[in-house]
Parts: C-alpha cells; structure tokens; sequence
C-alpha cells in the first residue's frame, strides 16, 4: 500500500510542475491565481499522503489544516488587491 501512495505522491508533484507552467505562461491574472490555489490544494493532499507513508496522518492532517488556512487567506488577499487594481483603471 505504502508503493501506491509513493506512485500517488510521484504523480501529484509532476502535476504541480505542469501546473506550474500555467503560473507563469497563464494568459490572464485570474488565471495565474487559480493556478496558484490549484497547486496549493494539490499540495495538501501530497502531505496527507506523506502523513500516510510515514504512519503519522494525525500529525500531518494538522499540518495540512494550517496549510489550507494560510493558502486560503493568501488567495484571499490577493483577490482583493486585483479588485482593487482592476478598479482603479491601472
């Protein structure tokens, strides 16, 4: 069971590097913020795997929790400066 979550957490982070290419390639802001919460909620799920491989999910589930906290705080924030900028005529 352990190889099929290695496999998983293999296959995530080469999904974060494409993703990655929208980050920097992405055609519109909106796009690149999306992006950036796409890799951010990949992410969490790559600790909780890592918490399953290492036979500590609870530790790793609160880890993952302030994680998610901060990635959503972040892409609030962030929201709320391209409204304003985008308003603002700049």
């Amino acid at each position: 069971m352990i190889d099929f979550f290695i496999f998983v957490g293999v296959l995530l982070c080469v999904l974060i590097t494409f993703i990655f290419y929208r980050v920097f390639a992405g055609p519109t802001l909106f796009d690149r913020l999306i992006s950036m919460g796409v890799i951010g909620t990949k992410t969490l799920v790559l600790l909780l795997l890592i918490g399953f491989i290492y036979k500590r999910p609870d530790m790793f589930v609160d880890i993952s929790l302030v994680y998610t906290l901060l990635n959503f705080i972040g892409v609030l924030a962030i929201t709320k400066y391209l409204r304003r900028y985008k308003t603002d005529g700049y």
